[in-house]
């Protein structure tokens, strides 16, 4: 035996650095020295020093080929299949977060859902559920993750008639730590033809907090985003301070202008064609716009109705529910950039240990808070997202594509 272990280690170096022609003679070799059989003695050489698993009777074993006083038990998972349904219940019902995301979202929404009787756990699941690493959130549900990734074009058009005139500071300096400071962005939902009639998405975000909301607009015109900026400003948590807008048309006129000196808003633009000048709306464009409606056409008033519901809804579930992460600090070192991240809370969160945040909007906040069920709220999302998508002149593929996603939440979720 130690002969042939001998031979096999010293075959197996050459056999690995071989090409495929000279793996064959050395294989035929082999065998004729130590009697194994041709498939065994191809295994032996092609991983001789290499780690492998076995899982006998649900204990898995890890040894080394070649190696047998070196072979060791591993202690069962932890976290095994039986989580997996549950863990995916909750990522659907999350919206599809990353596990750094996904990890605070179950510890602050499982309780919320036992409250309202939604989920019924075992103790042992939900302790499992509750100390659940992001890093095992994301090997145990890799096989679930399904995205759809398309694309669709900017419909920003600059507007260069009062584009001298802003940036101006009148009345405070823009400070990002103090919430009321936010970006605003529209989103054409023109189904990848561009035109100026179809319907748009206001989307505005506080950059302190993360609280994000968004308004259906019937156009991009001057009137219907004043509207909107109106509208939010009577339902943000805190006083809106400023806004930051990029060059276009409909932010960039005397109308917007106007709107902010007679509220005393501070009124600041991002440089042309530099998107990261307004990172944080940008990344909500997607995350929430176009994960929740897509890139289907719109542009009817029963889908402008819908919309507004589904708006409605979908406010309560991102501020409330959903984490978001900051970044925190960003080092360089030649061409490599280390970033680092806070914890992920939700808006609602950050505004309640924010020091700026009077404790007359804490108490009102947490009393609203009580009254809400994520589960609820997500059955109605998908319920006004299905409702939309069936309204006519909805582009067919993004349809299809749609439905598969929704359906897959229905399934989960009911």
């Amino acid at each position: 035996m130690s002969e042939r272990r001998a031979v096999t280690r010293q075959m197996a170096h050459q056999y690995q650095a071989a090409r495929k022609k000279q793996r064959g003679e050395l294989l035929a070799q082999c065998v004729r020295l130590t009697g194994y059989s041709r498939p065994y003695a191809a295994f032996v050489l092609r991983n001789w020093g290499r780690k492998r698993v076995l899982t006998f009777r649900g204990i898995r074993t890890i040894y080394v080929v070649g190696e047998h006083r070196h072979r060791y038990s591993v202690r069962p998972r932890y976290y095994d299949k039986t989580l997996l349904p549950h863990l995916t219940k909750l990522w659907t019902l999350s919206g599809g977060l990353c596990g750094k995301r996904l990890a605070p979202f179950i510890r602050t929404t499982v309780p919320v859902l036992e409250r309202f009787e939604e989920v019924c756990l075992p103790h042992s699941t939900r302790e499992k559920l509750l100390t659940i690493s992001p890093a095992t959130i994301d090997r145990m549900l890799v096989h679930v993750h399904r995205q759809a990734l398309l694309k669709g074009r900017s419909t920003t058009k600059p507007g260069t008639l009062l584009k001298h005139q802003i940036p101006i500071r009148t009345f405070s300096e823009w400070n990002e730590q103090l919430p009321g400071f936010v970006e605003i962005d529209l989103v054409a939902h023109d189904g990848g033809i561009p035109g100026s009639d179809v319907i748009h998405t206001l989307d505005m975000t506080d950059v302190a907090s993360g609280w994000t909301e968004t308004r259906a607009l019937k156009t991009k015109a001057r009137r219907w985003v004043l509207q909107a900026l109106a509208d939010i400003s009577t339902q943000l948590p805190f006083a809106l301070q400023g806004i930051d807008s990029d060059n276009g048309g409909e932010f960039i006129n005397a109308e917007l202008l106007q709107y902010c000196l007679d509220h005393k808003i501070t009124f600041t633009r991002s440089r042309p064609y530099r998107k990261n000048d307004s990172c944080f709306v940008e990344q909500k464009n997607y995350s929430i716009v176009r994960k929740t409606v897509g890139y289907a056409r719109f542009d009817t008033d029963a889908q402008l109705f819908v919309l507004t519901k589904l708006y409605r809804i979908l406010r309560l579930f991102t501020n409330f529910f959903q984490p978001v992460m900051k970044l925190k600090t960003k080092t360089r070192v030649g061409s490599k950039a280390t970033k680092t991240y806070d914890y992920p809370q939700t808006p609602y969160h950050r505004l309640l240990v924010h020091p700026k945040t009077s404790p007359q909007i804490k108490t009102r906040l947490r009393r609203f808070y009580r009254t809400l069920n994520p589960a609820d709220l997500k059955r109605t999302i998908v319920q006004l997202q299905e409702k939309l998508l069936a309204l006519p002149h909805a582009e067919p593929p993004t349809l299809r594509q749609g439905r598969v996603v929704r359906n897959h939440f229905k399934k989960i979720l009911t």
